[in-house]
């Protein structure tokens, strides 16, 4: 098995592990009524003896952050041409850097660190320490909105279903589980847009706000229909482990053609 089967194989444990971080979310807020962020899921997942399931996904998600922003680089699963592939081409480069973060923290959960806080917030008072930095937030907020928008077109459109089996795609629970789950993050990412435009408005880092929080603005049932959104997700993040179509990610071609730049300079 070649460095691109790889990787191709550890991106389908990605997928688990994205879809098991979605479905302990859903299983916090029904349990104990408090919603967590995958930051917080990841942590939950960390206590007691969860430190080997914590390696494994940490593994996974650093393949899947890795595969996600090689197709925002290379293209690697032929979007369009033109302005809907170009902001496909985006959405994979910000998924991959956010699952890049999410290894980062499991790794640091494994080492014993605990968990961090707000990270919505804290990244909104570190943006307003910058240099424009309230344009900064609602440049941020505008491309979370553009992203939330797009999650609910998939979810009307059914496109998330082009890459899995032909034969898995026509089940309806399959279906659904993918129209529920896209759904309800995309209104999950418009709360957050929502949030971040009052943060750079008002220049309050406190008003910014992450998945946790937008479903806890949520009044009831809203939140729990968005949580069973959240836990269809999961689910169809599990069939797109076994079934999802992956295109390798050249690694070997890309590792000849570095080291032969390397050579030329």
């Amino acid at each position: 098995m070649n460095a691109s089967s790889r990787l191709t194989m550890l991106t389908r444990i990605g997928f688990a592990s994205r879809g098991v971080l979605y479905l302990v979310i859903a299983y916090l807020i029904f349990r104990t009524g408090h919603a967590e962020d995958q930051s917080g899921a990841l942590a939950y997942l960390g206590g007691g003896s969860g430190k080997l399931l914590l390696g494994v996904m940490a593994v996974g998600l650093l393949a899947y952050g890795l595969w996600r922003l090689s197709d925002a680089a290379f293209d690697i699963e032929g979007h369009e041409a033109g302005r809907n592939g170009a902001a496909e081409r985006a959405a994979a480069a910000v998924s991959g850097v956010v699952h890049l973060l999410l290894s980062w923290q499991a790794v640091w959960l494994i080492r014993g660190a605990s968990a961090t806080g707000d990270g919505a917030e804290e990244g909104a008072r570190t943006a307003l320490e910058l240099p424009g930095g309230k344009i900064l937030l609602l440049v941020a907020a505008t491309l979370l909105l553009a992203a939330g928008i797009f999650q609910l077109v998939k979810a009307a459109k059914g496109s998330f279903l082009e890459h899995l089996d032909p034969q898995v795609a026509a089940r309806p629970w399959v279906r659904w589980s993918g129209r529920a789950g896209y759904g309800a993050r995309g209104i999950v990412f418009l709360i957050c847009s929502y949030f971040l435009i009052n943060a750079g408005l008002e220049a309050q880092p406190d008003e910014a706000g992450g998945m946790a929080e937008a479903i806890e603005w949520l009044p009831d049932p809203f939140d729990v229909v968005v949580a069973m959104g959240l836990l269809a997700f999961g689910l169809f993040s599990l069939v797109e482990a076994r079934f999802r179509s992956l295109h390798d990610v050249p690694v070997d071609a890309l590792a000849r053609q570095a080291d032969n730049l390397r050579h030329k300079l």
